[in-house]
């Protein structure tokens, strides 16, 4: 795996020492602990089931969260790169929801919709939605209007000219769009749970918080981190290399 050459390996180990370093210089447990004192609480949590039922109600909102706001922003950035009218109309939507911050969705939908599930995924998809358009939108705009005559005078279907001509050409926008987003997705997630729910990696970050517990913060904050880490190396880079590969044929 490409993760496991020496380059990344290095990188991740000269953090660490960066992080045994800064401990050091504390010298304060309780305001930064050193990485292995986090080994302990890290298997208890996991033994006692807490840090993987929590790991996956938050991957559950993640997932939701991602496949809604990629579908949905598929579809609009493509439609408002196609066609200008539909994008003057629609642009300014697009800049208002942008630079509308992400703790104002949330409070707005749990105001409206109510402390549930479905408000913290509308929350939390609303706020990805206008980034993937935008993503989806300039790529859309890039496409090779040639290859797109060249569908046209072979009467290709809109499905055939979707899957052979159009999404080629949009692949590394998509994963442009996809790897920002997990990226963006998990941290407002996390917002959302510590401002609204019962469960999840940001509930239990919200308790911690009041307990004043930094070394139980760190260990459910690195768990969800290591998991999207492994998400980027096992999935989305490979993912990205694959869709790529026909630029260098």
């Amino acid at each position: 795996m490409r993760w496991l050459r020496p380059a990344p390996v290095l990188s991740i180990a000269g953090l660490l020492a960066l992080w045994v370093v800064a401990a050091l210089l504390t010298d304060d447990a309780q305001i930064l602990p050193q990485p292995w004192s986090l080994i302990a609480p890290f298997a208890q949590e996991f033994a006692s089931g807490e840090l993987l039922r929590n790991l996956g109600a938050t991957l559950v909102r993640v997932v939701w969260a991602f496949a809604l706001a990629m579908g949905v922003g598929f579809a609009l950035g493509l439609a408002m790169g196609r066609s200008e009218r539909l994008n003057d109309w629609l642009d300014p939507w697009l800049v208002i929801f942008l630079n509308l911050p992400a703790l104002v969705l949330i409070v707005l939908c749990y105001l409206w919709i109510g402390l549930n599930e479905t408000a913290a995924i509308i929350a939390v998809t609303l706020n990805k939605i206008p980034n993937v358009t935008t993503v989806i939108r300039e790529g859309a705009r890039a496409l090779d209007p040639e290859l797109e005559a060249m569908a046209r005078v072979h009467r290709m279907s809109w499905r055939a000219r979707l899957r052979h001509v159009t999404l080629p050409q949009l692949a590394p926008y998509i994963t442009g769009a996809a790897r920002g987003g997990v990226a963006v997705i998990w941290k407002i997630v996390l917002v959302v749970e510590f401002l609204g729910r019962s469960s999840g990696i940001g509930f239990k970050i919200h308790l911690y918080f009041q307990l004043f517990d930094v070394r139980m913060v760190l260990v459910y904050a690195l768990s969800f981190v290591i998991v999207m880490l492994l998400v980027e190396w096992a999935l989305l880079q490979p993912w990205e290399r694959r869709v790529r590969r026909w630029r260098t044929a």
